[in-house]
């Protein structure tokens, strides 16, 4: 068996975020150290380490380490040099609500416990940061334990995007069910969506799979249909980067795509969700902002020369929002939502 990855992680030193360079897969396995701010920006935004989960990890073991090197001891300086890292950390992936998640718990450390100095707050803070990190690994195994009562063995699953382990702590979300599965004896047939124009299900999902000893097939994005009329697909899976109050999803650009083909053809659409994904501030998908980037990702990333003529224009958003109504269930670590998801979300997680 393969070594098993790791995904994100504090230093032993505890001086430094350490991370598996994503954007160097599949060819080359590199474990990149962070200690700067700027890295630890450049990181998130370049896609060195993504997925919702593993930028909320990120972002805490980030926060704890940027603590440590406010050169004064006081308050008050402690709080405004936090408030401003946060806020820096915040605006490199405005999308995936567990980065802002991470941050704000790293920053109400620092304001309930007012006049502590610098010794005093830090060993708070690492409590923080671990403590967002060991739940991510529990709720990761949760949601796969939750996702395998939906699936069976010999099933063929279509995935969009990445989100297993490499996305997370330990078995990710949307792929954990598949990892979970096959230590215990599940056998999937497993198509996976190359996903334009990053290529996560290509370099990422496909990669983690093989490695994980799973049967995976990559298709180009617009196979999927084709596969599903051809009774090939008895299932989806996705991840996420937000989820609304009403069961709208945020995620990689494509997913609607696929929720809609799958919805034509008769096949379950399922979204593997951590809570820290659910937005309750964010009524509907019209609410959450979609990241665009830059043009050049669609005509030159991945190609030896660029594949359209330089001056033609790109609309290159990362993300879309498949409406509640496409989704067959929500699978959180907490149990399984289906719609109407305003109703069944909150009975999950609000009191």
């Amino acid at each position: 068996m393969n070594e098993k990855l790791f995904t994100v992680r504090l230093s032993q030193d505890e001086k430094a975020v350490e991370i598996l360079d994503q954007t160097l897969l599949p060819n080359t396995i590199k474990y990149l150290r962070l200690e700067k701010a700027e890295d630890i920006y450049e990181a998130i935004f370049k896609l060195r380490v993504r997925g919702a989960p593993a930028i909320g990890v990120a972002a805490g073991f980030g926060m704890y380490v940027l603590a440590q090197q406010i050169p004064d001891e006081d308050y008050d300086v402690m709080l405004s040099c936090m408030e401003r890292a946060g806020a820096y950390l915040n605006s490199s992936r405005p999308t995936a609500v567990n980065l802002s998640f991470a941050v704000k718990r790293m920053l109400k450390v620092v304001y309930d416990h007012t006049g502590l100095i610098k010794p005093e707050l830090l060993p708070l803070l690492r409590v923080e940061c671990m403590a967002i990190y060991n739940e991510d690994r529990a709720m990761c195994r949760a949601i796969s334990e939750n996702g395998l009562t939906l699936v069976k063995s010999g099933d063929g699953i279509l995935t969009h995007c990445n989100a297993g382990a490499l996305a997370a702590t330990e078995y990710g979300t949307g792929l954990g069910t598949l990892l979970l599965g096959k230590e215990l004896g599940y056998e999937f047939k497993v198509y996976s969506d190359e996903t334009r124009p990053l290529l996560q299900g290509a370099r990422l999902t496909s990669f983690e799979l093989d490695h994980a000893g799973i049967d995976v097939t990559l298709v180009c994005d617009n196979a999927a249909s084709l596969l599903m009329k051809q009774g090939k697909i008895n299932t989806c899976f996705v991840g996420c980067d937000r989820v609304a109050a009403n069961g709208d999803t945020a995620n990689k650009i494509g997913t609607r795509s696929v929720a809609i083909n799958a919805k034509y053809h008769g096949i379950p659409f399922y979204v593997f969700c951590p809570s820290s994904t659910i937005d309750f501030g964010c009524k509907s998908g019209d609410d959450i902002v979609i990241e665009e980037r830059n043009g050049d990702e669609i005509k030159q990333l991945f190609f030896e020369k660029p594949s359209a003529p330089d001056g033609v224009k790109c609309f290159n958003p990362a993300f879309d929002v498949t409406d509640a109504e496409l989704i067959t269930a929500i699978i959180t670590e907490r149990g399984i939502a289906r719609y109407p998801y305003t109703e069944s979300l909150a009975k999950l997680f609000l009191r």
